[in-house]
């Protein structure tokens, strides 16, 4: 497993990556705008190729965001998502988003911290029982 970045929601995107680069010197990574999803994902981190802060601008008027809900999720990329999430559900797990894409599952620690878990490199071609199997609660 490696370690991959944290997410973070802002409220102001650029007086927050003014503050991640100008101020604490982290550099801009990547940046992507989804207009499907009305958002903004700007990646920072200390060096490319080091693990990166996830900057999510939601478009449109925000609300201030209450302690604990600008925080989103840890992520890490495993070697084979599928065998990484079969072998948590063996320990007990739930697998809250499971890989149907071949991609990408989430789940949550026992303190309700949110877990994204990414496929390392191309997706994998989807296979049952991931396929089929609905997501759990929420991640």
């Amino acid at each position: 497993m490696k370690f991959l970045h944290t997410m973070v929601r802002v409220k102001d995107l650029e007086e927050s990556v003014h503050f991640f680069t100008d101020i604490l010197g982290l550099v801009e990574t990547r940046r992507g705008e989804y207009e499907q999803g009305q958002f903004t994902l700007v990646y920072l981190a200390t060096a490319p190729g080091e693990p990166e802060v996830e900057l999510t601008y939601n478009w449109g008027e925000q609300d201030d965001y209450s302690d604990g809900d600008n925080f989103g999720h840890l992520a890490f990329s495993v070697e084979n998502i599928y065998e990484y999430c079969r072998m948590l559900m063996d320990k007990g797990v739930t697998i809250l988003r499971p890989p149907r894409d071949g991609h990408m599952a989430f789940i949550r620690t026992p303190d309700q911290i949110s877990i994204e878990l990414l496929q390392e490199g191309e997706k994998l071609p989807v296979e049952e029982p991931w396929a089929s199997m609905e997501n759990k609660g929420t991640w």
